[in-house]
């Protein structure tokens, strides 16, 4: 919901007064796809995103709703892990994302589970 005062009233233009109150979303449609991420994400963190971003860093910040690796939003994003890695560390300098590393639920160097690896490649070869 649009709520502003007499200075800022230029910004809708000749939208104003009827875009006072109504959702951001029904004022200006036609640019949503835009600022519908910028929108969300002051909602949801607060804090003014620095910068640009672009319909990438919208998909890839829908991605992220979850938990989830960078591996798996490049596969789902179609980019190499380098870009994604890139549009990734964009969000998170804008504060939209955070990081954390990964959780094992497993000894990482268990000697069984590489065994049963090579194992399994050994018998692809």
């Amino acid at each position: 919901m649009l709520l502003y005062n007499d200075s800022w009233s230029q910004i809708p233009g000749d939208k104003h007064p009827w875009a006072l109150s109504r959702p951001a979303r029904e004022v200006w449609p036609e640019i949503w796809d835009t600022i519908g991420p910028l929108f969300s994400h002051v909602m949801a963190t607060g804090a003014t995103p620095l910068g640009y971003l672009g319909p990438e860093h919208a998909q890839a910040l829908d991605l992220c709703r979850a938990p989830v690796s960078v591996a798996e939003v490049a596969a789902q994003l179609k980019l190499p892990a380098v870009v994604t890695k890139v549009l990734l560390s964009d969000l998170v300098d804008c504060g939209a994302l955070t990081t954390k590393p990964p959780q094992f639920h497993h000894n990482p160097t268990d000697r069984s589970l590489l065994e049963a690896v090579l194992d399994g490649l050994r018998r692809q070869l």
